[in-house]
């Protein structure tokens, strides 16, 4: 059940990192998952490591801070794909 769980939060958080980095369009359901879930762990990661404490992904605090790891990711990997 953790599995669907961790699948539906990684296409959400991917779903809405992709629109507010205008990437929506050229992202599908696999690709929303695979950078929400790598951008929510990142995200999460920066936070801890920049001293603000840990949060859990499930909260709103996680969960802005899981939106704002999935664009970042997003935002490198544009950077180095070089795609527009």
């Amino acid at each position: 059940m953790y599995i669907i769980l961790w699948l539906l939060f990684g296409a959400f958080i991917g779903w809405v990192a992709s629109i507010l980095m205008k990437r929506n369009r050229s992202m599908g359901l696999i690709a929303n998952i695979i950078v929400g879930l790598v951008g929510s762990a990142l995200g999460l990661w920066l936070m801890e490591l920049l001293g603000f404490g840990t949060a859990d992904a499930f909260s709103l605090v996680g969960m802005l801070v899981s939106v704002g790891g999935a664009a970042l990711l997003i935002a490198i990997i544009t950077a180095l794909t070089g795609r527009r």
